[in-house]
């Protein structure tokens, strides 16, 4: 069910020889991401339950769902793009049913975030599937 742009990120971990490399190229991703407008950096966009400053302004468009994010920890920018790679593009009714647990198991994260930033990346899933549910 993975986006084509999520299975780019899991060949280009297949190719990284080790986790370094590939913390590296998560936190690279989330260098090439546009920052988020300062105005759309509100109460309502920041995501709860992150040891790092985070927000996620999702838009609904055609029926299709996307989201933008940005945070103060540069890993957890790389996470941001991650689950855009994941989410975005997908019919609305679909974003709830993504198994990102599996499809993120597929990249090791879990074996190599700290708990914090575990529970984060929880966070930001969470977030995500309920604005999804919402505008379905």
């Amino acid at each position: 069910m993975a986006q084509d742009a999520f299975e780019d990120i899991v060949a280009d971990f297949e190719f990284f020889d080790d986790w370094e490399d590939r913390y590296r190229h998560v936190i690279d991703m989330g260098k090439a991401m546009d920052p988020l407008d300062d105005a759309l950096r509100t109460p309502a966009t920041k995501v709860e339950g992150c040891a790092s400053q985070v927000w996620l302004h999702p838009v609904v468009e055609d029926g299709r769902f996307r989201f933008d994010g940005d945070s103060d920890a540069l890993i957890v920018r790389g996470l941001i793009a991650v689950l855009r790679a994941l989410y975005n593009g997908l019919p609305v009714a679909e974003v709830p049913k993504v198994d990102a647990g599996g499809e993120l198991a597929r990249l090791s994260l879990q074996d190599h975030l700290s708990a914090q930033r575990s529970n984060g990346l929880r966070a930001m899933i969470g977030r995500i599937r309920e604005t999804a549910a919402a505008a379905a």
